[in-house]
């Protein structure tokens, strides 16, 4: 039986497309390990210049590790300009949609020679289920290259998404992930993703659902009551902001001013109780000055984000911007630091007002002291004091202490 060992870079849809890929590969009896697979998939990202790097360097570890063939997919191996020039032989680039690639693989692996053996369960050590409800972009965004690579959105069927989420319950995993490259975008004739969220959320057995990620521009009244209406829904919303300033906005093509951000935010608070937000910030866009960079600052304050992601703005291929760059790295650096110490702050400020409080755990992990490590329900990093507990396990806890990032709490009958 070969093995395989696959690694993602990138956002959670990328993560999202490896694990299709891991369950084709899985149900044709390939075996898969943690790392030195015989074949080795690295489900790259081209998001930015760095990683494209990263992926490059993931590629020449694993044939360093001994990896006998290596396969490039995701948005990394649809790149236009990717340079394959030079590969090694053992490298092999699948440059197809999402939806077409689990299959694109299986059949390579058998090109080469791959034998597979019994079927087997891809999913034994996940415990969060991430259910895809669409892929591609059609927004026109000046700086991003994902439309590029992922094309228009496209969306899958209502009933399918039902009926996968039921599976994922099935296989033991408590929360579903609802996530997508736009989801807003979602569109199954009549039905948008307020309907996803409520058909999702019906599921029996779905005891905690989560939206990963969505635009500002579709956290509109009709989302935030299905996300307050549906029993499941989890108080987290991740929810791009890339600048506070409208005057960079509007050089993003962004659709949203900074105004309608912190009011959408505020909407958002207001119907759902104990609401933790986080957010993509992209710093040393070419129009952004100081000046530009201050207002993102007091929009992060505004909004009270407790953690940013902050992106060091790289010319793609293909987009608007690519031939401008006049911000000098340094500046870049700064402001990353600058606007991540400042969320991180609040993020903290947060956790330590929620000593005292009790909340339900996801356990990810039991770390070598014993201590079991997940999230809690609004996505905040606990670490929790909890005799027994085994990785799958939802379990109460009281928060007693905070350090910079995580809640120090004990488990409760």
């Amino acid at each position: 039986m070969t093995t395989f060992s696959a690694q993602f870079l990138g956002c959670k849809v990328s993560r999202t497309d490896l694990e299709a890929l891991r369950e084709g590969l899985a149900a044709e009896g390939y075996e898969e390990v943690p790392t030195g697979g015989a074949l080795h998939v690295v489900n790259g990202c081209c998001v930015t210049a760095e990683a494209v790097v990263k992926t490059r360097q993931a590629v020449r570890r694993a044939l360093a590790e001994g990896a006998a063939n290596v396969v490039v997919t995701g948005c990394a191996a649809r790149l236009p300009a990717l340079d394959r020039a030079g590969l090694d032989p053992r490298v092999h680039v699948v440059a197809r949609p999402a939806e077409e690639t689990p299959a694109a693989v299986v059949g390579l692996a058998r090109s080469l020679g791959c034998q597979g053996g019994a079927p087997a369960d891809p999913f034994a050590r996940r415990v969060r289920a991430f259910v895809k409800v669409q892929d591609g972009c059609s927004f026109s965004c000046s700086f991003c290259i994902i439309p590029l690579v992922r094309g228009g959105t496209r969306s899958r069927p209502l009933v399918d998404l039902a009926a996968e989420a039921a599976r994922r319950v099935r296989q033991g995993r408590p929360e579903v992930v609802i996530t997508g490259v736009n989801v807003g975008l979602y569109r199954d004739g009549r039905q948008r993703l307020p309907d996803v969220i409520r058909a999702v959320g019906a599921v029996p057995g779905v005891r905690r659902l989560r939206l990963s990620s969505v635009e500002v521009d579709h956290l509109d009244p009709a989302l935030v009551s299905a996300l307050a209406e549906t029993r499941a829904v989890l108080p987290h919303l991740h929810v791009p902001m890339q600048s506070g300033d409208d005057g960079v906005l509007a050089a993003m093509r962004r659709r949203a001013s900074a105004g309608r951000y912190a009011e959408r935010i505020a909407a958002a608070r207001a119907a759902l109780p104990g609401l933790n937000v986080t957010a993509d910030v992209i710093v040393g866009f070419p129009t952004e000055d100081e000046a530009a960079f201050e207002r993102t600052l007091d929009l992060v304050r505004e909004t009270g984000l407790s953690r940013v992601h902050a992106f060091p703005y790289s010319p793609r291929p293909g987009t608007r911007t690519a031939g401008d760059d006049p911000v000098p790295p340094a500046s870049k650096r700064d402001r990353s630091r600058r606007v991540r110490a400042l969320a991180a702050l609040q993020g903290h400020t947060r956790l330590a007002a929620r000593i005292g409080e009790v909340d339900e755990v996801l356990v990810e992990r039991i770390g070598s002291d014993g201590r079991a490590t997940g999230y809690a329900r609004d996505y905040t990093s606990w670490s929790v004091t909890a005799p027994g507990a085994r990785p799958g396990d939802v379990i109460a806890a009281r928060a007693v202490a905070a350090d910079d990032d995580t809640i120090l709490a004990g488990s409760i009958a």
